[in-house]
């Protein structure tokens, strides 16, 4: 994928991200709702009425007026169509005047030519006691008009007013501390409505858009400018620019649609999924900044920002200060413990610095907190589905993968004794190094394992497999090249079929970058055969990252060293030096962000390794007889 392509994937990650911020975020009247609890210290600033606003009736109140209404209320009754005045007998079905009891009606209006008269329930019978009360059968002779009842009583109800008073603009409400009285309530309730029937005008509608996308441009251009400055390397790679939008994109919509839609509480949310999900791939500098650049988007469309910012910060700088490095499940179930304990004690805190009073904490807010701890701990099937979406490695995947018990590392021992066994020196010496400079030591441990797998197809042609003489010795140099280099292909392949990472399988092709087989090639010149650099040079790429330049120097000092006949520190350390002078030399390192003086720190690692490993051992003497 060239680099255009690249770039122009991820400014329409960033363009995606934005349009759906600003189509998610809530209404302007959002801003208007509060949870609200009489009888406990108002928790939020200084509410005043940005225009004047009727107070609405409450519920409580609607209903007293309408049973005050219905309680002279008469259901319509029409007679038989034989008959043209009110029946001596007025006769009802019985199911008509058990409901009319529950109904607590006490009378009826019967209607004939459009003209009324009402009845009192007393005087109105049913075929049984019409029977019971004369002697004798009388058949139904009035029926209820449903449509005419309903409409009258829906007339009747709309006699009601549904507001009373008028809280003028600028007015105020209430305010941080006050104590929510019914009458508070109502107005708070009042308030909300008002402001949902408010409509904004088509200039208005565009500023208040405006606004909102400035500020989440804002803090997605301080996103990129922090990943520009700090992590550049992050910012050229177009899966991890995919997972920040994409990570950021579900936090948001679920936070969006919470508002918009439910009534549920924000801290049922796992905003921390934005810092543990980062950590776990990525740096800890990276998942708070990402974390904080999210909450200050939502801030916009919350309620109670300033409350929501204090514990969302606290809760992300617990996150990435208890998950340094994710090597088993444990630690999440660890972190999202210490979530809920900065939860409670931030939110107690929060509330009781801004109330005054015990009384103002919402007992359920600490359920919410324990449902979103086990939501945190949820995040590990995440981790999976985010890896092989992006090609990424967790921590956990590392350290499964270098287990040499694995089928594909217990192969390579069997089929390449000697293989393996380097290659559990490079890891060692790449460890050391990786550790050394601040590199993921974890990352380069595992690549350097998988690293020479190709050998495992045909081991009998590498040295360290070999016992007796070698058999490229009696091919021609061209020939013996392309054998060495298939290695680096066999692995690819090898690799892939065994659905190693994307990554481990990086680390495969660039371990010898676009280096020569250097026996071969001189063999090749001093024999005086015209010779193809290119039949004697590995395809590469080059290594781009500070562990693929470890790898490489790794591999190359290990396998050198094995040369030696002479184990001393000075032999080492020429060794050593020889090594990865002529790989700066060739340009091998020139495409990775490592520096001189990390350099420096490998060669030392690598020469106190190596003389450990071969250090000299006293000999035993033997008994006398």
């Amino acid at each position: 994928m060239s680099k255009q392509v690249e770039t122009s994937i991820k400014l329409l990650a960033v363009l995606a991200l934005t349009i759906l911020t600003i189509y998610l975020f809530p209404d302007y009247d959002y801003h208007a709702h509060y949870y609200v609890e009489v009888g406990k210290p108002w928790g939020y600033g200084l509410v005043t009425a940005e225009s004047s606003f009727p107070i609405y009736k409450t519920e409580a109140q609607l209903n007293e007026e309408r049973t005050r209404l219905l309680r002279d209320f008469a259901p319509c009754y029409v007679p038989d169509s034989a008959l043209t005045a009110i029946p001596d007998v007025p006769v009802i079905r019985y199911a008509d005047m058990e409901q009319l009891k529950r109904d607590e009606y006490s009378r009826i209006a019967i209607v004939i030519n459009r003209v009324s008269t009402v009845l009192p329930l007393s005087s109105i019978y049913t075929p049984k006691t019409a029977y019971e009360a004369f002697g004798q059968e009388y058949k139904v002779n009035l029926f209820c008009d449903t449509a005419l009842t309903n409409k009258m009583r829906h007339s009747l109800l709309s006699q009601i007013i549904l507001t009373q008073g008028l809280v003028q603009a600028g007015e105020k409400i209430i305010d941080r501390g006050e104590i929510v009285t019914e009458r508070d309530a109502q107005l708070l309730e009042s308030y909300h409505r008002a402001m949902e029937q408010r409509s904004l005008s088509n200039k208005q509608q565009l500023w208040r858009t405006t606004g909102q996308t400035v500020i989440i441009l804002l803090f997605i251009v301080l996103f990129i400018l922090y990943l520009y400055v700090f992590r550049p390397n992050l910012l050229r790679e177009t899966s991890a620019v995919l997972f920040f939008c994409l990570l950021t994109a579900i936090i948001i919509t679920i936070t969006c649609l919470t508002l918009r839609y439910t009534t549920w509480s924000l801290y049922l949310i796992p905003f921390a999924w934005i810092p543990v999900l980062t950590r776990v791939f990525f740096d800890s500098r990276t998942a708070l900044f990402l974390h904080i650049t999210t909450i200050c988007i939502l801030s916009v469309a919350v309620p109670a920002p300033f409350e929501f910012l204090l514990i969302q910060t606290a809760v992300g700088m617990v996150a990435v200060a208890s998950l340094r490095d994710m090597t088993k499940r444990a630690q999440l179930t660890r972190t999202a413990a210490w979530i809920l304990f900065t939860y409670a004690i931030a939110y107690t805190a929060a509330t009781i610095g801004a109330t005054g009073d015990w009384h103002s904490i919402n007992p359920y807010a600490y359920l919410y907190f324990a449902v979103n701890a086990v939501l945190i701990v949820c995040a590990y099937g995440l981790i999976y589905l985010f890896e092989r979406t992006f090609g990424l490695l967790s921590s956990i995947t590392l350290v499964e993968l270098a287990d040499i018990n694995s089928d594909l590392l217990h192969d390579l021992a069997e089929r390449a004794p000697g293989t393996f066994q380097h290659s559990m020196q490079v890891s060692n010496l790449a460890t050391e190094a990786a550790k050394e400079i601040g590199a993921n030591a974890l990352l380069v441990r595992t690549a350097a394992l998988y690293h020479d797998v190709g050998k495992m197809l045909h081991p009998e042609y590498f040295t360290e497999n070999q016992t007796d003489v070698n058999p490229l010795l009696h091919l021609k140099p061209t020939d013996a090249a392309k054998i060495i280099m298939a290695h680096v292909s066999d692995g690819v392949e090898i690799a892939k079929n065994h659905h190693l990472p994307p990554m481990l399988v990086r680390f495969i092709q660039i371990h010898h970058g676009t280096s020569l087989t250097r026996y071969f090639y001189n063999t090749a010149v001093n024999s005086g055969e015209q010779v193809n650099i290119s039949d004697f040079q590995y395809k590469g790429p080059k290594p781009s990252s500070k562990e693929g330049a470890i790898l490489m120097m790794a591999d190359a000092v290990e396998a050198r060293s094995r040369s030696l006949t002479d184990y001393t520190e000075q032999s080492i350390s020429e060794v050593v030096d020889k090594m990865i002078d002529s790989q700066i030399a060739d340009g091998q390192l020139s495409e990775t962000p490592i520096s001189f003086r990390d350099v420096e720190r490998i060669r030392t690692v690598f020469k106190q390794r190596l003389t450990t490993i071969y250090h000299h051992r006293i000999s035993y003497p033997e008994l006398k007889q």
